[in-house]
C-alpha cells in the first residue's frame, strides 16, 4: 500500500472525529491528531479501534501511546501489516 493510499484511508477514519476542519483539509504526515485536528483523547481511542478494524491488525498499548500523529500511525500500520 502506498503512502497516499494509506493517508486516504486514514482520512476516512479520522474525519468523523475532527474538530478543526481547516487543519483536516491540509492533513499531511506531520499532522498531530490532538494539537492540529483537535481530536480529544476519547475520540483518539475510537480512531485507534477503527484503524484496527479497517486494517485487520491488533495494536498493543505501546503502539497506541505512540500514535499521536499521522506519520506515527502510518509507521505502526505498515509495521503491523508487514508482520
Amino acid at each position: 500500500m502506498t503512502n497516499d493510499e494509506l493517508i486516504t484511508k486514514l482520512k476516512a477514519i479520522i474525519a468523523p472525529y475532527v474538530q478543526d476542519e481547516k487543519a483536516f483539509e491540509n492533513l499531511t504526515e506531520d499532522t498531530d491528531f490532538i494539537n492540529d485536528l483537535k481530536v480529544n483523547s476519547a475520540n483518539l481511542v475510537d480512531i485507534i479501534l477503527d484503524i484496527e478494524d479497517e486494517f485487520s491488525i491488533r495494536l498493543e498499548n505501546e503502539d497506541m501511546e505512540k500514535m499521536l500523529d499521522v506519520k506515527a500511525a502510518m509507521l505502526i500500520i505498515n509495521t503491523k501489516l508487514e508482520a
